[in-house]
């Protein structure tokens, strides 16, 4: 297909139809052919890639390297060739290296993270640091596989502190370290049919609208999952969205047939998080009618709300908690996530229940990790099954993309006062103000919007603002592709339907995390043009037809 020369009408077949990411890849190619005929920049807000980066972390990992390399040189030194980083004296080694080259980047924040494990965590000076220089040389296999034991201490910290808001529940946390948050996804569902937590045909909730992959995994032949959706259709009495979830939704999930819950928190598009009162009703729920429910939470963009807490905090019995990297720290392309499960657990408790004749095959299964198969604990066999289980030895995450995911967790840890996690909510928020601005529109204040992204809903605006008779008109005479459609082949932007991720048919994603501020002012300007010109055909169509019936 020439995508240069799509005509709506494809486009309108292949909608609904297709995930909104394939589709809004259409869109680009479109306006990217617009682009070249005109002035107009392509302006993609479609993915949540953002357009910022963490950068003393990555000066520190990489000035760290050059004192790893010469460590390594220092054991073995042929030209091209090196040894291995040796821990013996390493501590005191790093010191002086620090002191010859105290001007060079990140060398503060090295410092500072050395002394972090030693003082604040305990660390022995020479395995730390030993730990961390034979992590970034990259010349052995992660060992133990889950996660490096010291970086294992550091990212708990950090996703106690980001995650619980510094109130964790007593005990701790296991953290398996993986490729990113869909790594995550893809071993967690892998696992839980493997281990036959959870069967073809059985129930799972979805709160939705939610990340798209999350409702096409489920329907996937291997699992073919009945989907409940406990949907966030909450309004406020002017009729606008909360994105927050009824009592109603939420009493779904005491039907003991659910045997896990899917959720993204703060949730993808919307980007709100779930208010404290909605969290203490799942709790009551989860304790007096659905105490086995095993939840899944994803918890990437938890860092731009004030005060968050996971449900990983207040169920931590019930809740596989998922964080990625990637938005906060801006490294997608690094591919840095978390699996993160208490040590206290439902999936445990569950795989002792199961019948003898499914631990058994279990017990084959894993035969050649243990000689009590049985005592495996669920995060372990993530692990595994992340390999196979037959390469369980070579799993793992890369050691030196463990590094760095040390040094973004100990620069934020570091960091007192927030200044950098205040900067990145400040990029989103401005940007969000900026794009309602230009649509002539009010923006709620909600304390519970992270405002990565925002969901617009074209109806809830047309009935707001123009009556439900416009509404009625917008809806029966156009489509939502009609406006993504114009937007590109008109202006070069990119925008994706809200109704792929399961949220209203006619709303639609902005991304406000991976373009310039103007753009944003850009954007709502085209969009506010295009929705008025709708206002303008309505209003003659109304016209055309009083004269009609005058006649």
């Amino acid at each position: 297909m020439d995508f240069y020369n799509i005509q709506r009408e494809e486009l309108e077949n292949v909608y609904g139809k297709i995930s909104p990411f394939e589709f809004k890849n259409r869109l680009i190619h479109l306006a990217e052919g617009q682009g070249k005929k005109s002035a107009h920049v392509l302006l993609d807000a479609g993915r949540g890639n953002p357009n910022w980066t963490a950068a003393t972390p990555r000066e520190a990992f990489f000035t760290f390297g050059q004192f790893a390399v010469e460590e390594a040189r220092r054991v073995w030194n042929e030209g091209d060739l090196a040894g291995m980083p040796r821990r013996g004296g390493i501590a005191s080694r790093f010191k002086s290296y620090a002191a010859r080259h105290s001007d060079a980047s990140g060398i503060e924040l090295l410092e500072k993270i050395i002394d972090y494990g030693i003082t604040n965590l305990g660390f022995d000076p020479d395995a730390w640091v030993h730990e961390l220089a034979d992590g970034i040389i990259g010349d052995n296999y992660p060992v133990p596989d889950r996660m490096l034991p010291h970086i294992e201490m550091v990212v708990h910290e950090y996703l106690v502190q980001e995650m619980c808001y510094n109130r964790p529940p007593v005990g701790k946390f296991n953290i398996f370290a993986v490729e990113g948050a869909t790594a995550a996804m893809c071993y967690i569902f892998d696992s839980l049919i493997a281990n036959e937590l959870l069967s073809r045909g059985d129930r799972i909730a979805l709160m939705t609208p939610i990340f798209t992959p999350y409702l096409e995994i489920p329907l996937l032949p291997r699992y073919n999952f009945e989907v409940i959706k406990i949907r966030a259709n909450e309004m406020t009495e002017d009729g606008t969205h909360t994105w927050q979830y009824p009592e109603s939704e939420l009493e779904k999930l005491r039907d003991t047939t659910i045997k896990a819950l899917f959720v993204v928190n703060p949730s993808n598009p919307p980007s709100v998080a779930i208010k404290p009162e909605s969290v203490r009703q799942l709790i009551n729920i989860v304790e007096d009618y659905n105490p086995n429910l095993m939840i899944i939470s994803d918890d990437v963009y938890g860092t731009f709300v004030d005060n968050f807490r996971s449900l990983m905090a207040d169920l931590p019995f019930n809740t596989i908690g998922v964080y990625s990297f990637s938005k906060y720290f801006g490294v997608t392309g690094w591919r840095l996530g978390t699996i993160a499960l208490h040590e206290n657990n439902v999936f445990d408790k569950l795989l002792k229940e199961l019948p003898e004749n499914i631990k058994e095959e279990l017990r084959q299964r894993y035969a050649a990790l243990s000689t009590n198969p049985d005592d495996i604990p669920f995060i372990d066999r993530i692990v595994a099954d992340s390999r196979q289980v037959a390469l369980n030895h070579t799993a793992g995450l890369s050691t030196p993309q463990q590094v760095q995911m040390a040094f973004f967790c100990a620069f934020a840890l570091l960091d007192k006062e927030n200044r950098y996690k205040e900067l990145t909510k400040n990029i989103c928020r401005r940007r969000q103000k900026l794009f309602f601005d230009s649509l002539g529109l009010d923006l709620r204040k909600d304390p519970y919007d992270a405002a990565y992204y925002t969901e617009f809903d074209l109806l809830e605006w047309a009935c707001h603002y123009y009556g439900e008779e416009f509404a009625r008109y917008l809806k029966e005479h156009h489509k939502p592709v009609d406006i993504l459609y114009r937007l590109a082949q008109e202006s070069s932007i990119v925008l994706l339907s809200g109704g792929g991720f399961s949220g209203p048919e006619w709303s639609i994603r902005i991304s406000l995390a991976n373009l310039n501020d103007e753009a944003y002012s850009i954007i709502g300007k085209v969009l506010h043009k295009v929705l008025e010109e709708y206002v303008s055909l309505w209003r003659e169509s109304s016209r055309l037809g009083l004269q009609k019936s005058s006649q």
